[in-house]
């Protein structure tokens, strides 16, 4: 569900920031591709090589021709083009292959003409929903796996196509797009922003409790698009929401996050089979005090490796004229 919510939001916080300069035509595909290649592709090389002892269980996984591709194709970033190998390595690195496709699109996307009226933006959301759920309602009827209760572990292509495959979340990706064109539309002060943002959480919060209860291959993807809609507008506005997810430890973290994403399955793994905390008499503080160590190394691989290696590669890609963006 988090990762439906990750990949949404991408699509509006794009649209949020470059919107504008795509319109006035100050935006160009080459400006763009190079900004995301220096924010994004050094951690997530660094995430690789922190998770470089992976490979000895990935090798006795996979056939010697599956584990080649996945060498090959996790640093390139085509992982999620391969149901078998999607989550090669470093598992949460699915995501990237997927918004890489996006990046690719996204200078043209946000090019294209776009509706003018919110309740034209409403029925273009409203399609791109129903759309991310055409795939996983085939896939219940049909059931080409042939699992009768499908759920996260199951390892069938089918579901493993449905759940990590760049097009399928394409739907979401543009959702979101369509979402940052409705904000503009509406006033940050906006009360509808607050109500929206308050059913939101509690409705999510409801179906949290009960999610075990709700089919899998909806909720993993397209079902709760509504829902994420809400409580990004209300972030996204002026009320005591977004004032409290404003404070400085959440910004702290917020801009640590896609760090702290790549970083924290396997890191996680690491830190409990070396039977640190044991050894150390810390595990009576688990899990907190290992959400606490990913936080910290979330921080640091933002100010030691993401700040510098990307103002690095700015310098080589970017023309100067660019790199505002």
């Amino acid at each position: 569900m988090s990762v439906s919510f990750f990949l949404l939001l991408s699509g509006f916080i794009l649209t949020y920031n470059y919107a504008d300069r795509a319109q006035s035509g100050a935006l160009t595909a080459r400006s763009f591709w190079s900004a995301r290649f220096s924010r994004l592709y050094p951690v997530y090389i660094f995430s690789l090589l922190l998770s470089a002892g992976m490979l000895a269980q990935e090798v006795q996984a996979h056939t010697k021709l599956d584990f080649g591709l996945g060498v090959v194709l996790t640093p390139l970033l085509l992982q999620g083009w391969h149901p078998v190998l999607s989550t090669f390595w470093n598992t949460p690195a699915w995501t990237m292959s997927t918004e890489a496709f996006f990046y690719l699109l996204f200078p043209w996307l946000i090019t294209r003409r776009r509706p003018r009226q919110a309740w034209t933006i409403m029925l273009v959301l409203f399609a791109l929903w129903l759309s991310g759920l055409v795939l996983p309602g085939l896939y219940m009827h049909f059931n080409p796996d042939g699992d009768a209760h499908p759920d996260r572990y199951s390892t069938g292509i089918w579901i493993r196509a449905i759940k990590f495959m760049p097009l399928q979340h394409l739907p979401s990706f543009l959702f979101g797009m369509a979402l940052g064109f409705l904000n503009e539309k509406i006033r940050p002060e906006s009360r509808k922003r607050l109500a929206a943002g308050l059913f939101a959480f509690v409705a999510l919060y409801l179906i949290l409790c009960v999610g075990d209860r709700l089919p899998y291959v909806l909720m993993h993807d397209g079902l709760l698009m509504p829902l994420f809609a809400g409580v990004i507008l209300c972030l996204a506005g002026r009320n005591p929401v977004a004032r409290f997810f404003g404070l400085l430890p959440f910004i702290a973290i917020g801009e640590a996050s896609y760090c702290l994403y790549l970083l924290h399955f396997n890191l996680w793994t690491l830190i409990h089979d070396s039977h640190f905390l044991e050894r150390s008499g810390l595990i009576v503080f688990d899990p907190w005090i290992s959400y606490l160590f990913l936080i910290v190394a979330a921080l640091l691989t933002k100010r030691l490796i993401e700040r510098p290696a990307r103002g690095w590669i700015t310098r080589r890609l970017q023309p100067s004229a660019a790199r505002a963006a």
